[in-house]
């Protein structure tokens, strides 16, 4: 049976079609592959994304920088000098890009300024820090990328 160039230009164009079908396929179904959100509710949270603008401003304006510093009992936040730590509250999230299931949200209550945060609650590798605070009524918030 001989094959003609209409039909072999079908035969291939079937071949690469199915394919490309597998790939998809094996891709979409691997549980290995994690295709979730970034985070749950990504629309809700991007209508707000001014108040962090506003947050990261006042941070600058009011010389407000926290300062990180990599120790072997964890991660040290240290918060400015002139802030009472009494009076600072909010929370620390620790987002795991990798692995969802690690990500933390740590209130703050201060004793005094600066905060330890256990190495136990920190894997090695990559983690995105937002440290949102309030201080006699002004917003801060403060995001940090750290290799651990």
């Amino acid at each position: 049976m001989k094959i003609n160039w209409g039909t072999a230009i079908v035969l291939a164009f079937i071949g690469f079609i199915a394919f490309i079908l597998y790939f998809v396929i094996r891709v979409s179904t691997d549980e290995r592959a994690n295709h979730e959100l970034v985070t749950e509710s990504y629309y809700k949270k991007e209508l707000g994304y001014q108040k962090e603008i506003d947050a990261q401003r006042s941070v600058l304006d009011n010389d407000a920088s926290l300062a990180f510093t990599k120790t072997e009992e964890g991660l040290l936040v240290a918060f400015p000098d002139g802030f009472k730590p009494e009076d600072i509250n909010g929370t620390i999230g620790l987002y795991r890009p990798s692995n969802r299931r690690l990500d933390v949200e740590i209130p703050l209550q201060l004793e005094s300024a600066e905060l330890l945060i256990p190495a136990s609650k920190l894997l090695e590798g990559r983690w995105d820090i937002t440290i949102e605070w309030a201080y006699q009524g002004k917003q801060f918030l403060q995001k940090e990328k750290l290799i651990y």
